[in-house]
C-alpha cells in the first residue's frame, strides 16, 4: 500500500485482517533500517496474535533510498498524515504505533497528535552511542511527551545498549532484555511475550466485574 505525502511516497506492508481487527497497530523502522528488522517483526506478530491488524510503514526519506530522516518536524508531519490514512483500514479500533530507534522517537513525538492508545518504544535512543544520559531533557522529553499526550509507554531495549537505557519512571513499563544490545536482533520470544503480556492491560483493562469474576 502507498501512501502520499507532502514529503513524498510512504509505504505500508499490511499483515492481518482490517474487518473485525481489534485494534492497528503501526509500527516503522530505525533512521537506516528496514520493517523487516527482526523486532519490529517481533512486535507485528505480538499484535497479530492479539487480534490487530497491522501497517508496517516504510517512511518517504527510505523509500527515496536516504539513510538519514532529516528535520524532525517535517519526518512529524509525514508521519502524522500516514497515520491519519491507515486509520480508514479499520475504523473507530484503537490505534497503537511504535517504532525501533529514531521510529521510536517519531511514535512517542506523534502520539498525542494522532491519539494512539499506546507506544511501542523499541530500543529507544535517550543519547548518542556511549555517552552519558546528557542533563539536558530533550531526548528524554519526546519519551515524556507520549504519556503526556494520554498514551501509555512500553520501552523494550537491551542492557547493553549503548544509547543509553530509560529508567523505569520514564516509561509504563520499561523491560531490559539480558545481553541484548541496540540492534535486538536475537530474543525474539521474549520481545513478544514482553508485548503480548503488556498491550492487553492497556487496550482492554479488566472491568470491576471482570476482577471479582463473574459465571459464565
Amino acid at each position: 500500500m502507498q501512501i502520499t505525502t507532502e514529503s513524498g511516497i510512504a509505504r505500508a506492508d499490511i499483515d492481518g485482517a482490517a474487518v473485525g481487527a481489534r485494534f492497528l497497530l503501526v509500527l516503522t523502522h530505525g533512521a537506516g533500517g528496514s520493517v523487516e528488522a527482526p523486532d519490529v517483526l517481533a512486535v507485528r506478530d505480538a499484535g497479530l496474535g492479539l487480534g490487530a491488524v497491522v501497517a508496517r510503514v516504510t517512511q518517504p526519506y527510505r523509500v527515496r533510498g536516504a539513510r538519514a530522516p532529516g528535520a524532525a518536524g517535517r519526518q512529524d508531519a509525514a508521519w502524522i498524515e500516514i497515520v491519519t490514512a491507515l486509520a480508514d483500514l479499520a475504523p473507530g479500533v484503537p490505534l497503537v504505533q511504535g517504532g525501533r530507534s529514531n521510529g521510536a522517537r517519531v511514535a512517542c513525538r506523534t502520539a498525542a497528535a494522532v491519539a494512539a492508545r499506546a507506544v511501542i518504544a523499541l530500543a529507544f535512543p535517550l543519547h548518542p552511542p556511549h555517552q552519558l544520559r546528557p542533563a539536558g531533557p530533550t531526548r528524554l522529553a519526546e519519551l515524556l511527551a507520549a504519556r503526556d499526550g494520554g498514551a501509555a509507554v512500553l520501552v523494550v531495549t537491551g542492557e547493553r545498549d549503548p544509547f543509553g537505557i530509560p529508567g523505569s519512571a520514564d516509561a509504563d513499563r520499561v523491560v531490559v532484555i539480558p545481553a541484548e544490545t541496540h540492534g535486538l536482533k536475537g530474543h525474539r520470544e521474549q520481545v513478544i511475550s514482553a508485548v503480548a503480556g503488556w498491550l492487553p492491560t492497556v487496550l482492554w483493562p479488566l472491568t470491576e466485574g471482570d476482577k471479582k469474576g463473574s459465571p459464565d
